[in-house]
Order: C-alpha cells, then structure tokens, then sequence
C-alpha cells in the first residue's frame, strides 16, 4: 500500500514538472507580446475556467428588460460611448486598440457570444475578465438596468444597421484633436467666409460635448 502510494505521489510531481516544463517553454518560445492570437487550447481552456469562474445563479439570470426601440437606443448610446473603443460600434472588435489586445476581443455578433446565456454577458459587462482588457462596469449588484440595457443592445449586434452606425460614429468619445477639428469647423461655417447658409447644431452624446 505505502509502495503504491509512493509511486502515486512521484507520478503526480513528476506530471507537475513536465506541465511547469512546457508553460515556461511555450512562454520563452513565444515571449509575452500581444501580437499573437492565442492558441486553440490556450483559448479553450480561457473559456472553460471563465464559464467555470461564473456562480451558476448568475448564469440562469434574464434580461428584465425588453428589447424595445428605447432600450436598444439607450444601450447603443452606452456601447458606443463605453465599449466601442476596444469591440467597434458593429461588435467585430476591428479597432486599434482591439487588435492589439491578449486575447481579441471576441466578434460579438458570432455564436461563442451570442450563445452565452443573459446571465453570462451580466456577469461578464459587470465583473470584467480577469488577465485581459475587459473591465469591470457598473456598481455591485443585479439591478444595474443600464447593464442590462447593454445586454439587449449585445444580442442586437447581429441585426446592426448601416444607419445604426452612422448614429453610433456621432455618439463615440472624441480625441482633444478631433474636438479642436470640429470646433474650427464650426467657426469657419459661422464666419463670413463660410457658408451663407442658416447656422446648424449637432447634437452629441452628453459626454462627449464639452470641448476642452
């Protein structure tokens, strides 16, 4: 019985080694940059100890809202002011910052998302991943509506129009230069040497109307 009992504690050391071995190869072959997508089980196993990492209570919650004409307005406004930076106003995360990022930001108009129960996605917007760039938002608790309203907006994504997106590029965070662009372009339209015709407004998103 001892005997076995020691070959059965070698073994498992021995297994341990061989795991530690081949991590510390793999991140020595490959190094720790952000420009490589990461591997087929690399990846699996992300997505399995991160589904694992959600209570199962959390995982059953439903969308207490419906997505309605005003809900998805709302939530569009928040995705494009709060994520599209990192996912892009359509969900494909084709942007500077998400391709650049470790892991990509997964497209979330495809199925590994949109499969992912309405509890998942809560979870996910507001307690973030942890070791990759998905924050946390929200304040603790399961009555963040606007979270939910994310939510909604989320299973939208694959039925995302061209006009949506046109509306959502007016409602994205501007740099200090595009600000400075566009203020230059209002003087000039309202100068005497711009256009004669009558003075427009452009309405934006709340955060992002004040100019620096």
């Amino acid at each position: 019985m001892r005997y076995r009992l020691v070959v059965s504690i070698v073994s498992s050391v021995i297994l341990l080694l061989a795991g530690a071995g081949f991590v510390t190869w793999y991140f020595v072959h490959r190094g720790f940059s952000t420009r490589n997508q990461p591997g087929k089980i690399e990846a699996m196993l992300a997505t399995t100890l991160r589904r694992a990492a959600i209570p199962s209570h959390e995982r059953e919650l439903k969308m207490p809202v419906k997505g309605t004409p005003d809900v998805l307005r709302e939530g569009m406004a928040h995705w494009a002011d709060h994520c599209a930076s990192c996912h892009g106003n359509n969900g494909g995360g084709e942007t500077m910052y998400g391709k650049t990022m470790y892991p990509r930001p997964p497209d979330m108009r495809l199925a590994s998302t949109q499969e992912l129960s309405d509890g998942e996605l809560y979870y996910t917007i507001k307690n973030g991943v942890r070791l990759s760039g998905m924050p946390a938002f929200g304040e603790p608790g399961d009555d963040d509506i606007d979270s939910w309203k994310l939510v909604a907006f989320i299973r939208h994504l694959p039925k995302l129009t061209e006009q949506e997106e046109l509306q959502m590029e007016q409602l994205n965070p501007k740099t200090p230069e595009e600000f400075q662009e566009e203020r230059e372009e209002h003087q000039f339209l309202n100068s005497d040497g711009g256009s004669a015709s009558p003075k427009t407004s452009t309405t934006h998103h709340k955060r992002n109307t004040e100019i620096p």
